[in-house]
């Protein structure tokens, strides 16, 4: 959410929901794409239904994009993987669009996350991901649990601006880790309902 799938704090992905099958199903739908810039895709399906799918890089860096607020209770030492049940995190990440750090800025990640687990490894997480694309710009809100080791899969809850109405999820997974330097891997899949052209429109 949106820092989402986080060794520390997750805040980023979460497990399939029940909808995801449904999203899956609209894959084999016949669709138009259009490519919007090198790695996002644009699909306008046949039902009215329109589509996006790209990838971004979060940056996640303890103690200047990333901050522990509280510490909870008793349980595994805070480190890159876990954190004790009950600590709070907040996150200010970065979006790029290639591992690189230094490549070019497409978003943000503004979440708060609270690990849910003895084991420190599973975390409630709610996210606003600001994004500036091509022909593409608003955010989108995400909201669920979030495992530390895993990739996750993390549902969209609406958004704003071009995102308007917009649902989906992320799918997120660690790609490097370098003592508290955390790199992310999104995977948006974006869905407006026919209905929010309309609602556009007004």
């Amino acid at each position: 959410m949106y820092h989402f799938n986080h060794p520390h704090h997750n805040t980023h992905t979460m497990p399939l929901s029940s909808s995801y099958s449904a999203f899956a199903l609209l894959f084999l739908l016949p669709a138009l794409a259009v490519s919007t810039s090198d790695n996002v895709a644009v699909h306008h399906h046949d039902n009215g239904l329109k589509s996006m799918h790209f990838t971004l890089y979060q940056h996640d860096d303890l103690n200047k994009t990333a901050f522990l607020i509280v510490k909870g209770f008793a349980g595994p030492e805070l480190n890159a993987t876990v954190s004790p049940i009950g600590s709070i995190f907040v996150v200010r990440d970065p979006l790029t669009a290639t591992p690189d750090s230094s490549s070019e800025v497409l978003g943000f990640v503004e979440a708060a996350s609270i690990t849910t687990s003895f084991d420190g490894l599973e975390n409630l997480s709610i996210g606003k991901i600001t994004l500036n694309l091509k022909g593409h710009k608003g955010s989108i809100s995400s909201l669920g649990s979030v495992n530390n080791l895993k990739p996750s899969s993390v549902p969209v809850v609406g958004g704003t601006e071009d995102f308007f109405l917009v649902q989906g999820y992320l799918v997120m997974a660690i790609v490097d880790m370098k003592g508290y330097n955390l790199t992310y891997k999104l995977d948006f899949h974006l869905y407006w309902p026919p209905y929010a052209a309309q609602a556009l429109n007004c």
